[in-house]
């Protein structure tokens, strides 16, 4: 015997079915009878979201949006910086360490020399290096170039100019867009490189 004929022929009427035969206002009162449990079960089951979801997804922190363009990614990276201490201190750089595109557990050539940047406090401390605390509450900036090296692979230089006198360096943002995994279609930071020898007399981080 086959499976659907056995099914056929075991199956039993639904109550709800059965009771269609009767008369209109008993259908009725039946329909009525048999659904109300459902609509008290479901009424009992909280939402998915609670109330406050928008406005903690809008408290999230900062970092990488999948619908940032390449450019968007690097102005919001200079922004964070341009206003380091808001709200809190080094918070700019907080932003550049979520949208750094390396690896935590291996040596990084994120500032050019492959350095150890797998606790935020070192790569904290590059940025109040001497050449790349220009970029920490500076006063202006200019783009001096961008190009779209490849599909996914940007490269903007970017002119600085400090908070403090005749304080000014050149910076090469390189980002690449990842493709696959939890970052697909995000734009990352591989690289920010100082126009020049920013680390010529060694660096203790």
């Amino acid at each position: 015997m086959s499976f659907c004929s056995s099914l056929s022929s075991s199956a039993r009427p639904f109550p709800l079915f059965s009771k269609l035969k009767q008369s209109d206002g008993d259908h009725r009162h039946a329909a009525t009878v048999s659904a109300s449990p459902r609509f008290k079960a479901s009424a009992d089951v909280p939402d998915f979201l609670s109330a406050d979801w928008l406005e903690s997804r809008k408290k999230r922190p900062f970092g990488p949006r999948l619908n940032f363009s390449a450019e968007e990614a690097v102005q919001h990276q200079l922004d964070a910086l341009k206003y380091n201490d808001q709200p809190r201190p080094d918070y700019g750089i907080e932003v550049m360490y979520r949208f750094a595109g390396f690896d935590p557990f291996e040596r990084s050539p994120y500032f050019g020399p492959f350095f150890d940047l797998g606790q935020f406090g070192r790569f904290r401390r590059i940025f109040h290096h001497s050449t790349y605390r220009v970029l920490l509450g500076h006063k202006d900036r200019k783009i001096l170039s961008s190009l779209l090296v490849k599909e996914n692979r940007f490269k903007q230089r970017v002119w600085i100019q400090g908070s403090r006198p005749e304080e000014e360096e050149t910076f090469e943002f390189t980002l690449v867009q990842r493709v696959g995994g939890s970052w697909d279609g995000y734009w990352l930071t591989e690289s920010l490189l100082h126009d020049g020898d920013a680390f010529s007399g060694g660096l203790a981080y």
